[in-house]
């Protein structure tokens, strides 16, 4: 008989709340299958554009960053946009996405290479591991009054914004899947020999 394979979350133990542990632990499987599954990615790779206006892997791989940061200070910290701290985390504080129906990638982000990327998504992890750590449940509630660029008003649940951050990496993660599929089909570059 074969061994048996198993799958699990391990939730992690210094968290003042199991669920936002979960979420956290939830979040860390996600990156470490997006490193698993880009590994051999140059930088002729993430910054490849499909067409005019849409995502590099690098531009996704740099959103999923800031956006983390950014919602743990909007959803967990109560800040406001504009007081997030994304230079001092980051070192960067917007690519420019979405581009312009014609947009080519951004300038700042050409010839970065995978590190670039991963010190970004690791950086961004760490932030919210930190301010994660002590929220309690109780907290998990509360709504964060907002008010969108356009002036509408909005209220997130501290539980919908961990969600959120969830649901906003794995999509973007399919999303560098499928632009690493589609460069090996169309036979570009490095990817094509894979």
């Amino acid at each position: 008989m074969s061994p048996v394979t198993r799958s699990v979350i391990a939730i992690p133990a210094a968290y003042a709340s199991q669920e936002v542990a979960s979420f956290v632990a939830q979040l860390d499987d996600q990156l470490r299958r997006q490193k698993e599954q880009t590994r051999t990615l140059t930088p002729a790779d993430l910054e490849w554009q499909l067409a005019p206006g849409m995502n590099t892997i690098g531009m996704l791989m740099a959103h999923q960053a800031i956006i983390e940061v950014g919602w743990t200070g909007i959803g967990i910290e109560d800040l406001q946009r504009s007081e997030i701290p994304f230079q001092e985390i980051l070192g960067i504080d917007d690519i420019g996405v979405p581009l312009a129906p014609d947009g080519a990638p951004p300038v700042a982000l050409a010839g970065k290479d995978l590190a670039f990327f991963d010190d970004l998504l690791d950086r961004a992890r760490e932030h919210l591991k930190r301010v994660a750590a002590p929220v309690r449940d109780s907290a998990l509630t509360i709504m964060r009054p907002r008010t969108r660029p356009n002036g509408e008003l909005r209220e997130v649940e501290v539980r919908w914004i961990l969600y959120h951050m969830l649901e906003h990496f794995a999509g973007h993660f399919g999303q560098i899947l499928l632009l690493q599929h589609a460069r090996q089909a169309l036979g570009v570059g490095d990817a094509a020999k894979r």
